[in-house]
Formats: C-alpha cells, structure tokens, sequence
C-alpha cells in the first residue's frame, strides 16, 4: 500500500467499500502526496485538508451494510472554473482573488452524492482562457515530465494533480480542448462529452454548447466511472440528454471501422508529435480494428468556432475590469461579430455537422493527434510557430483540439506515447455525437494494448 495514491479510483472505491482500507487513510496518503509533489508542479491552489477529513471520517462512520455511492471515499479535485460551496474560488482571476460562492455547481454536488470527497481547487487560466494554465493570482503550473514544460490547459492543474497521484479523479471542461490538451500533456486521460452529456446550467449562455465540463482521470476505468456519476438529464440544461449514460457492454475494437487523420485537413503537426501518433493506427490494427486514412476537411470550424467564442467571450466578461490580456482580447473579438458573422458561423456549422453525420455512417470513430505540439517552455505564452510555420495568434495552435468542439462531438484523449526527450503525446478518439460510450471503448483497448498511461513522472 504505499503506493495507495497510484491505485485507480476503481480499486480505491472497492477497497474502501470492503473495509479493507479506510477513507481517512486514502484521504491522508493524498494529502501526504500533495505535500510532496504539489510545490514542484503547482497544481493544486486551495486545499480543504481539515474539511476533507472530516467527510472521509464521515464515510468511516457509515454502518456496515449501508448502501454507498460508486466513488464512497475516493478523493477529488475541482476545476478552479467550479463554484464550491464555502471554498475559494477564483476562477484564476484576480477579480475574484477573494470569491466564496455559496452554491456548488451540479457536477460538484453530482461528485458528493457519489460518495467522492473534495480535497480542493486545481489551477487554470484566467476564465479557462487558452491551453496554457497560468494566472496572476497562482501562477503556472509546471508539467510533471518536465518542469520546465507547460502542463497545457485550461484544466492543467487538474491534469498534472492526476499525473501525480495528488488526486485520482478530478473535473475539467472544454470549449477548444481543455479537458484533452491537458490530459495529452501530462500523460492521463480526459474525455469531451457529447454537450449535455455533463449539464452545466447558464443563467447568461444557457443554449452555448462549445463548453462542456467533463472527467479526467489517469486510466479509461476511472474516467468512464466518473462519467456515469456526473452524467444525467437536469431539466436547467436545454440541451441536456435525458437518456442515461452506459458503458458499451461489448469489449475490444475488433471490427470497427476507424478513420485516421494524422493532420486533421492539413494542419501543421511538429515532428515529434506526428511520429509518435502515428503509431496508433497500427495499435488498433492489431487488435482487429479496419483502419483508414482518410483526406477529412475540417477547415469549415475555424470561423465557425471562433465567431461563436469571441460572442461568448463578449457575453460573458464584457462588463468585467483588469481583465488579462488573452480574455480582455477575445472580448475585444466578441464586442466586433455582427448578426452576419452570427449567420456565417451558424450556416459553416450545420453544413459540417450534416457533412459529419454521412462521414460517421461510414467509421465508428475518428483518431487524430490532439494537440499538434508536444508541451512546450512554462514561460512561453502560448505556440507562436509548429516546425516553421508561424501561428497568427495565441489560437492557432490550438486548432486540432477547437476545430473537433465544433463538432458538437464527444472526444477522449489517451495516452500515445513519448517523444525522444520524453515529453507525453497524446491521441484524440472522436465519435458520432452522443457515442460517448463508443469512443471510451475503443479508448480503453488501445490504452491496454499500449500502457503508455502506466509511466509515471519522476519528481
């Protein structure tokens, strides 16, 4: 057990459940491993210790026989986005340094009723903004694999904390791939539901479906477990799924047909990166999958993605002060679209989604890269060139993940690999909208077939 930290949230929910291994002493090994690996890699902004202690001791004192929730005593961690009740939340803005919501948002509560115990906030950009976790109230956070590398974004603290051991579950969300970015750069796995799969009610952007919350975890055991607790209809949401996420009861990906695009239309892909993600058709081959390259031609979500960030962006923070400058940019973005560029966005997006909807007639699934660098320096703002190719801005770089969220898609990121300097890679698996349980098959057989996840970072 004194690796308790690196068990799966599966194997620690079992134990706990069978009395073999308490809730206070999982939550302590935790905080044991926070303590010693957090000041390396400043994943974890504030921690509940005393708090959490007091729920492990909680779930302890459940009566033998008593009916438990699925995650009874496994500790997590919540997206610094995520209102907490009674805990700091700063949503890594100096704007709200102070903020202490009075209400916990529904995948918070969806986690506490599942039995999952807080242990505290993970770090992100100001607002979720760009896909590289750095604020003026925490500052960055490092990647584990290399601590002078970015542990990407928006949901790096959450990333970095899972490749750790600090927590082996924690929430994230996604509009132009913060849940899989991260998880591609620290070498754990992050899943985009279909939007409505994980309802997140908006009192300003209630119909919006480029941002979705979702789980992050270190295997596609935990973040399928996590899904089916933080997944149901919420009459809030008018976009929410009223049927019920399963797991596809059939295993392995025998037979599937699966699209492989190694540069998703054209994009600009770095060396290292291409060369480990194109190893994953082969894995999938292997293990009986009918797999394809296909010329795909995503170029039709550029606008449409960014026209409908920039209105977000705009609706969102328009009347806030002292804003940083990636967030105060793409308000300045939002306050310029017009109706027309509404219209064009609106129009470039169903034409794709409709294209899309023949083309996941004919594959299962859809493998790409993720990200189309390997993490790159902690105190460089964003990817300003890929190989030579130079990025107009802190966007760009971004657009294997966005051009995917515009798919209204679900999408998981697994590990792929390990460029030669050592530095994680990931692999996007993409379904047919509401395929969530599709895309976490075919993601768990290449993650058993492969082990790339089993590497751990050395602190």
């Amino acid at each position: 057990m004194s690796e308790l930290h690196y068990l799966t949230a599966a194997e620690m929910a079992r134990l706990v459940a069978s009395r073999q291994v308490s809730a206070v002493e999982l939550l302590q090994a935790h905080l044991d491993r926070i303590e010693q690996a957090n000041p390396a890699v400043n994943a974890v902004v504030t921690l509940v210790a005393e708090r959490a202690m007091r729920a492990a001791e909680a779930a302890d004192a459940v009566p033998r026989g008593t009916p438990v929730g699925p995650l009874h005593g496994v500790p997590v961690a919540h997206k610094d986005l995520v209102d907490t009740a009674g805990i700091r939340t700063t949503y890594g803005s100096p704007v709200f340094a102070d903020h202490v919501p009075e209400r916990d948002d529904v995948i918070v509560r969806r986690l506490r009723a599942a039995g999952a115990i807080t242990v505290g906030k993970t770090n992100t950009p100001e607002f979720g903004t760009g896909s590289h976790t750095v604020n003026e109230v925490f500052g960055a956070t490092r990647n584990p694999y290399d601590l002078s590398r970015s542990a990407g974004g928006s949901s790096g603290g959450a990333a970095a904390a899972l490749a750790t051991g600090m927590v082996p579950l924690a929430d994230g969300s996604d509009m132009g791939g913060s849940l899989r970015n991260p998880a591609s750069f620290c070498n754990v796995v992050g899943l985009r539901p279909t939007p409505g799969r994980v309802p997140d009610p908006s009192d300003t952007a209630a119909w919006y479906t480029l941002a979705v919350p979702g789980p992050m975890a270190r295997t596609v055991e935990d973040v399928t477990l996590m899904l089916g607790a933080i997944a149901g209809f919420d009459p809030r949401c008018p976009f929410s799924i009223t049927e019920a996420f399963a797991p596809e009861p059939e295993e392995g990906v025998a037979g599937l047909r699966v699209a492989w695009s190694p540069d998703l239309g054209g994009l600009p892909v770095s060396r290292e990166t291409a060369a480990v993600t194109a190893t994953a058709p082969q894995v999938l081959e292997r293990l009986g999958a009918r797999v394809e390259q296909v010329d795909l031609d995503l170029s039709d979500a550029e606008d449409a993605f960014r026209i409908y960030r920039a209105w977000y962006y705009a609706l969102s923070f328009g009347d806030l002060d002292r804003l940083g400058p990636n967030t105060r940019w793409n308000v300045e973005q939002g306050r310029a679209v017009t109706g027309a560029d509404l219209a064009r966005a609106e129009r470039l997006r169903s034409g794709l989604y409709q294209r899309m909807a023949d083309f996941f007639d004919a594959y299962d699934v859809l493998i790409a890269p993720v990200s189309q660098v390997p993490p790159f320096p902690v105190e460089q703002p964003y990817v300003t060139e890929i190989d030579g190719v130079p990025m107009p801005d802190y966007l760009a770089w971004m657009r294997s993940a966005y051009w995917v969220s515009v798919l209204h898609a679900p999408a998981a990121s697994v590990p792929a690999g390990f460029t030669a300097s050592g530095l994680p890679v990931g692999v996007q698996i993409v379904g047919r909208p509401f395929a969530d349980a599709r895309v976490l098959r075919v993601a768990r057989a290449f993650e058993q077939a492969t082990g790339h996840g089993l590497r751990r970072p050395s602190l």
